[in-house]
């Protein structure tokens, strides 16, 4: 898969967790998406993009985690 390839699939993945109805579809799809954009990344050679993704992927799978664990 190219990389340009990564980045629409990322966009796609993020742009969908916007129709999740709970909170926590949407942290673990907004994941994905950060996860994606981490590959997307690497693959540009582009540090700020793999930064900026670890923290959001690390937030979303973080809360998602706490919210189970408060359940």
């Amino acid at each position: 898969m190219t990389p340009d390839a990564i980045g629409w699939v990322a966009t796609a993945v993020f742009s969908l967790s916007y129709l999740s109805k709970s909170g926590s579809t949407l942290r673990r799809v907004q994941a994905m998406a950060a996860i994606l954009w981490i590959v997307y990344g690497f693959a540009i050679s582009a540090k700020p993009v793999i930064v900026a993704n670890v923290i959001v992927a690390a937030a979303a799978i973080g809360s998602t985690l706490g919210a189970r664990a408060r359940e």
